[in-house]
């Protein structure tokens, strides 16, 4: 697969009820349940966010669905 799906946020948190960092996708938040998923480690929660963005992505073009558009932040 392409890198398309690092075209959108990935915000990471780290919850202190369960101990983990959480991932939330603002753009999928309306077609999926918050949070994505979850790593004991940083790097750990951004790879498994990685892989639900390119899961997301990919069955949502082999479902003909059309993917949500991806935030754009000024700098």
């Amino acid at each position: 697969m392409n890198q398309e799906h690092l075209r959108y946020s990935m915000v990471i948190e780290w919850s202190e009820e369960d101990q983990a960092y959480l991932v939330i996708l603002p753009e999928w938040a309306d077609r999926v349940l918050m949070p994505v998923t979850h790593g004991n480690t940083y790097n750990e929660a951004v790879q498994r966010g990685q892989e639900v963005l390119e899961l997301l992505v990919k069955s949502a073009k082999q479902d003909g669905e059309s993917l949500p558009a991806s935030k754009m932040y000024a700098v």
